[in-house]
């Protein structure tokens, strides 16, 4: 299925680039138009409503206006006159990142571009508001998490510094690492590889490596480092299986792979391996469970 089309700053089509082979968004086409100098005075087209957390987030935006409508016009500049989620999202970045020396406009044709592209990173935005909806149980709705949960707005930017990173577009891709990190606190080198479904808790002081590499549906909490020892160069960062937690605190040092669904506890220092399914705690980390538990590698 061809990625969808659709930008309410400037609307065009560009050359399909695919992370995943299967978009699972639905196309929406919407036709070319020269460049809007107010994004906030755009209507809405038809066809968000074929995007079911799209949809979902204008109904809490419009059940937030109900309760604040002093802020109406804040959510209207950020949800409500957005014609996608990638449109809204990428203004938001925009408008987060940006400086005095640095454009939200530029910035927003970056981000904006990077999405429309690729069906990978509409997948992942999705499965990542999911996952913040369903694991963090201070997250009220969808539309509370794009607005104001720092670590989706951070891993969103790094999606797209790690696709222009793939591109060779290396200048822009640690532009937007810089920016992420002075403003959200979180530091991702943007080759790192990050799967979907990340929830990052809170995520201040958030460290990840340049060939750190993580699964699916993984739970990282703040200040937690995936890091190299110092000591190698090349692939020397942790690699993380798919449905595991990292407990705040946590420092996971070296090219160690963590499996499958294992976790790791808060304040823990971890330079092994650690097996599918197990638990490691401490400095440095042991396993812990019953008497036939995995040893460390």
């Amino acid at each position: 299925m061809a990625c969808c089309i659709d930008d309410s700053r400037n609307q065009k089509a560009s050359n399909h680039f695919f992370y995943t082979s299967v978009c699972r968004i639905p196309k929406i086409l919407i036709p070319s138009s020269s460049k809007i100098s107010d994004p906030a005075k755009v209507v809405p087209q038809d066809g968000y409503e074929d995007d079911p957390i799209w949809l979902k987030i204008r109904e809490e935006t419009n059940s937030d206006v109900e309760q604040e409508p002093i802020l109406s016009n804040y959510f209207n500049f950020l949800i409500l006159s957005r014609t996608s989620l990638e449109s809204a999202l990428a203004n938001h970045l925009a408008e987060k990142l940006s400086n005095s020396n640095l454009s939200s406009d530029a910035l927003y044709e970056v981000f904006f571009d990077a999405m429309n592209r690729d069906c990978g990173i509409k997948t992942a935005i999705r499965d990542d508001l999911k996952a913040v909806k369903e694991r963090d149980p201070a997250c009220i709705s969808y539309a509370h998490c794009f607005l104001n949960f720092k670590g989706f707005l951070a891993i969103q930017a790094h999606r797209v510094a790690h696709k222009l990173w793939s591109e060779g577009r290396a200048v822009a891709a640690y532009l937007i690492q810089s920016r992420v990190s002075e403003v959200f606190a979180v530091d991702i080198h943007p080759r790192a590889k990050i799967g979907h479904g990340m929830l990052l808790d809170h995520a201040t002081g958030l460290v990840i490596g340049e060939t750190a590499v993580i699964g699916n549906n993984v739970s990282i909490l703040h200040s937690v480092t995936l890091g190299g020892t110092g000591k190698t160069k090349g692939d020397r960062h942790p690699k993380i299986g798919d449905g595991v937690m990292i407990g705040a605190g946590a420092k996971i040092l070296g090219n160690v792979k963590i499996g499958n669904r294992a976790k790791i506890g808060a304040g823990s220092v971890v330079l092994k391996d650690v097996p599918l399914g197990a638990t490691a705690v401490g400095n440095p980390a042991r396993l812990v469970g019953g008497k036939d538990k995995p040893k460390m590698c």
